[in-house]
């Protein structure tokens, strides 16, 4: 028996009033998760969707890339959506529709359609991610700055080359860096390169795999032993100042989540003083020891004071294997440090209860040892640390 027209108008009065709510209850929610800001979280949601801005001008044209393939899936989901809606509604059963429709078996135009239009997109998608990837591979034969990345178990040097080096071939020996950057983050420490200026990077490693990835820099590459991988960056001029954070991305070890870096922007003079800086230090003869205090290697000093007693501290699997240290107070003493993690750079850093530094030895890659000469402390209770490893500390008690 068929239904009335006013049953009929009935059902859909009540469709509309169901999809009414259910769209004013969904607003309610989103005006109360963002605080009433339903634009602020729109844009966040937005935000969301997209990878970081690039801070590097081949990380602009991934991006750029992205978007493209974004925008080519949101159409074609709102068009498959919007099309399953709209059959939903206009092909619905209607009360009194005891008998299926028409049944279509098979239509050329829209098989067609359908075969050809994906065609033309994957085409299309292809030919832009080849330029793209063209463009992002991209090395120049004379960069301005050259670095080598050194990833091994776990830890980072970025060696600063010279304009003429190239990797060695198999027995040769490579040209010395102008200077190795030990510290891959913190205070002194991190990558620096020069904006607007095209930075080439090789990638080596000494054991397994890692990668060099820095979100903001929107690409990442592997750092596989017995080869070395390159590629080239330009950090945007106007990104000058800025610090980017950085992490090895392929699972290396136990280690793996202690092996981060930073990457900072410096102007072109900011950068060309700071590694002239660096070189001179690297350069520069240690001044001779104090009257009265120990010479570089443990010797009484040109007073004939005594040299320190030794304590001895050693560093393995990225850890001090000694974590409590005592000594006497008023007069110097030294450490004699044992670095037995391989191709990982550590030190000995003294901190007082404030957290100064009172002294710092020098960072050197193992498996090697050194004497630091730590001048007299005053009594109380200090903080060792390996500057390279934060994770690396233990205590320090002068009596």
């Amino acid at each position: 028996m068929a239904s009335s027209p006013r049953t009929g108008r009935s059902s859909a009065a009540t469709t509309a009033v169901v999809v009414g709510v259910f769209v004013l209850a969904t607003v309610a929610v989103l005006a109360l998760l963002s605080g009433g800001d339903l634009v602020g979280l729109s844009q966040r949601i937005v935000t969301s969707l997209y990878p970081p801005v690039a801070v590097t001008s081949q990380g602009a044209q991934i991006r750029d890339l992205y978007t493209i393939v974004f925008l080519i899936g949101v159409a074609i989901f709102f068009l498959v959506e919007g099309l399953i809606v709209w059959s939903v509604i206009r092909y619905r059963r209607q009360p009194g529709d005891d008998t299926l429709p028409v049944q279509t078996h098979g239509n050329n135009v829209a098989e067609l359609i359908w075969t050809v239009i994906p065609t033309l997109i994957v085409a299309f998608l292809f030919v832009v991610s080849w330029q793209t990837l063209n463009a992002v591979e991209a090395v120049s034969a004379q960069p301005d700055v050259k670095i080598r990345a050194v990833a091994g178990q776990f830890q980072w040097q970025f060696e600063y080359l010279p304009a003429d080096w190239e990797p060695p071939a198999a027995g040769e020996t490579p040209k010395a860096p102008l200077y190795t950057q030990n510290l891959p983050a913190g205070e002194g420490g991190g990558m620096a390169v020069p904006v607007g200026r095209s930075v080439k990077l090789y990638l080596t490693s000494p054991d397994v795999i890692h990668a060099f990835y820095v979100p903001q820099f929107l690409f990442k590459r592997d750092v596989v032993p017995g080869r070395t991988n390159v590629f080239e960056f330009n950090v945007n001029e106007k990104d000058a100042g800025q610090t980017f954070r950085g992490q090895c991305a392929e699972l290396c070890g136990s280690g793996h989540r202690i092996m981060l870096f930073e990457v900072n922007a410096l102007t072109p003079a900011d950068f060309d003083a700071w590694l002239a800086a660096r070189i001179a230090d690297a350069s520069a003869t240690p001044p001779p020891a104090p009257s009265g205090e120990p010479g570089p290697s443990g010797e009484p000093g040109p007073s004939g004071g005594p040299a320190g007693p030794p304590v001895a501290v050693s560093a393995l699997n990225i850890a001090f294997e000694q974590t409590a240290l005592n000594v006497s107070a008023g007069a110097p003493f030294q450490i004699a440090f044992d670095n037995k993690d391989n191709g990982v750079p550590h030190n000995v850093q003294i901190k007082d209860s404030a957290g100064t530094s009172v002294f710092q030895g020098e960072i050197f890659s193992g498996p090697a040892q050194k004497t630091y000469d730590v001048p007299a402390l005053a009594a109380g209770a200090y903080t060792f640390v390996c500057t390279v490893h934060a994770s690396m500390t233990g205590t320090l008690t002068v009596n």
